[in-house]
């Protein structure tokens, strides 16, 4: 699920960079060709849709696992912000050792958190963007067409943001990398949906 979300959030930057420049937001700020997706603004259409229903549909089933197996209530609370703080004073120092990859710490909880709610507003503010009219007294509630589109833009920099950091993070700790590729050691922690560890070979 990991590695499928990561393919399509890139699609949706990438696409989403070329639907941008075709109608941009801010004068100033136009992405190079060489990092956008479609030849034209309804080729980046195309690829944007396309990568919407993978991530809609692995969000989906990495949302029912996370909260059926109680996956989301082992790792991702509590957030405490006393260790916020020191974890990214560790990281700033280029000392976070972060020596249990089997647990998060204070600063991938609160990140992981924050991107799965960003997320969560990407798809609803590009729904309302996809079919406006459908959509007109939500897309109301948000303040009109181009607040939602300026909502969107803002999600977008937020993930882009997130992608930096969690890339940044795993360089400092390179081990986490390897558990990203194979999936980590198998955890039983006696927790309610956690999976069973393998009976050792004779």
């Amino acid at each position: 699920m990991h590695w499928i979300n990561a393919l399509a959030m890139i699609l949706l930057i990438m696409s989403g960079w070329k639907i941008y420049n075709d109608e941009v937001l801010f004068g100033w700020l136009h992405f190079p060709d060489a990092l956008t997706l479609g030849v034209w603004a309804q080729h980046g259409l195309q690829w944007h849709f396309f990568a919407m229903w993978i991530l809609m549909v692995n969000g989906l089933i990495y949302l029912v696992y996370g909260f059926a197996t109680g996956r989301f209530r082992r790792k991702l609370v509590p957030i405490r912000p006393a260790e916020v703080v020191a974890e990214i004073r560790k990281a700033l120092s280029f000392k976070l050792a972060h020596d249990d990859i089997t647990h998060y710490n204070a600063v991938q909880k609160l990140l992981y958190v924050g991107v799965m709610l960003v997320i969560v507003l990407q798809v609803v503010t590009g729904w309302l963007l996809w079919k406006p009219v459908q959509f007109s007294e939500v897309l109301a509630l948000f303040g009109g067409f181009q607040a939602v589109r300026l909502i969107h833009f803002v999600g977008m920099a937020a993930i882009v943001g997130f992608l930096v950091v969690h890339v940044a993070l795993a360089l400092l700790v390179p081990k986490t990398i390897g558990a990203m590729v194979t999936g980590g050691p198998l955890v039983d922690d006696g927790a309610p949906g956690a999976l069973p560890q393998p009976a050792p070979a004779e």
